[in-house]
């Protein structure tokens, strides 16, 4: 008897997403990591999107995302009031739920490409559950709120600090894209360029455009300008202009040292980023600007002589800039707020020291949280009795921001207007000669 020869085992091939559910599917990925895992959005993208080959689509994923964690706590409440259960916070249906009503309430996609594009990330999963909800909500005509909400627990902090006028402004300005701010090479070009852009300038030095496909706008090859948000560019602006040898510390991607470099100051700029810090050498070549690039702990390193000026823009929350990058506000937690100030302290002591006699230390951090800001610099004098703060005059500063009646800057959401501004503490402090 002859046997029939052996059948031979076939893989089944892997399905196929349908178009429009790639994107969908790497927003969902995109989302876990922030929300799950506690990962930057701008950190996640790369492995989010791995496969993705349109560029349009990386960027959709990117949208989808980003208005969920702008939309977040609306979403929910919408979905929680469409089931009889509560979905847990991490279940797939809330994400799944969260990326069709995003799309249809806030994106512009139409409701049936919405969810036909999210159904297929809850295979072998709730899908009629999905279906049914998002049904429900189009048709009831739900919407979201005009501004969106602040997550509870940055609310609760950001009242205590700032009061019911500084939440108002914070998801007032979560409601509006944010302009382009510019930093000119050359303040004497303002007017110039500015009407060659077709914006407005705020400073000499600046010029604010809606936002804008950057490569593409007058000057951009030449290195007129680099992109800085207006309250950004303050710290550096405060040191005023050289000649001297000036520090720029945690200096990547290399705003502040442009500024600093086309100011007249001999830079030094530090950062111990290798990958941030070759965005910086790139500005600097586009700019052609030059400054000494050392990539470096700053808890190990020192410089090797005091220096006349010295800017530290330390690591922090970066809750001032979650216009942008609306996931700090949901990754950054009280304890991690405590660590960096704890960071802070430990770098702005060393910085001190680097300092000639009579020399500017200017202390910055892009965060609305006053442990690093208003308490740091409080800590600060109190342990460093050759240091004192060199008041913010009114006409270095943008209309809008006043200098706190202490001296140093404190700037929130949307008092520049129109258009905003990022959240910064600033301090500018001279040591006794």
């Amino acid at each position: 008897m002859t046997l029939p020869p052996p059948r031979r085992y076939m893989p089944k091939p892997e399905p196929v997403d349908p178009p429009g559910v790639p994107a969908r599917r790497a927003a969902l990925r995109l989302l876990d990591a922030v929300l799950r895992q506690g990962v930057p959005l701008e950190a996640a993208i790369g492995r989010a999107t791995a496969g993705i080959e349109r560029s349009d689509d990386r960027a959709l994923a990117h949208a989808i995302a980003a208005e969920v964690l702008r939309r977040l706590p609306d979403l929910d409440a919408l979905i929680d009031s469409a089931t009889k259960t509560r979905l847990p916070d991490d279940a797939k249906a809330r994400f799944a739920l969260r990326i069709a009503l995003v799309q249809a309430l806030s994106l512009g996609t139409p409701p049936h490409a919405a969810i036909s594009t999210v159904l297929p990330l809850v295979d072998g999963g709730p899908r009629k559950l999905v279906h049914g909800v998002f049904g429900t909500l189009m048709r009831g005509g739900d919407q979201l709120p005009e501004q969106p909400t602040l997550p509870d627990p940055v609310a609760i902090r950001w009242h205590a600090a700032w009061g019911d006028d500084g939440i108002e402004a914070a998801e007032r300005a979560m409601a509006a894209p944010p302009p382009l701010d510019l930093t000119l090479a050359d303040p004497a070009t303002t007017t110039a360029m500015a009407e060659a852009l077709g914006g407005v300038s705020l400073l000499p030095g600046h010029v604010r455009l809606p936002s804008a496909h950057v490569p593409e706008l007058p000057g951009f090859e030449e290195g007129s300008w680099w992109v800085q948000d207006i309250a950004a560019s303050l710290p550096a602006r405060l040191l005023g202009r050289g000649p001297g040898v000036a520090l720029d510390l945690c200096a990547a991607p290399g705003g502040k040292t442009m500024q600093l470099a086309s100011a007249g100051w001999s830079v030094t700029s530090v950062d111990s980023s290798e990958s941030r810090l070759a965005r910086l050498r790139e500005n600097l070549e586009r700019t052609h600007l030059s400054a000494e690039v050392i990539v470096a702990d700053l808890l190990l390193w020192s410089p090797p002589a005091p220096a006349d000026a010295v800017l530290l823009d330390a690591p922090c929350s970066a809750t001032g800039i979650f216009r942008r990058h609306p996931d700090v506000l949901h990754r950054i937690r009280p304890s991690q707020i405590t660590e960096l100030a704890a960071l802070q302290a430990k770098l702005l002591a060393r910085a001190a020291d680097w300092v000639k006699p009579g020399g500017m230390l200017v202390f910055a951090t892009c965060s609305l949280e006053p442990a690093e800001g208003e308490a740091q610099l409080k800590r600060f004098l109190a342990a460093r009795s050759d240091y004192a703060i060199e008041a913010v005059p009114q006409d270095a500063l943008p209309v809008g921001i006043v200098p706190n009646p202490g001296g140093w800057v404190r700037t929130l959401p949307g008092m520049v207007d129109p258009g905003g501004n990022d959240g910064f503490f600033i301090a500018r402090l001279r040591r006794a000669g």
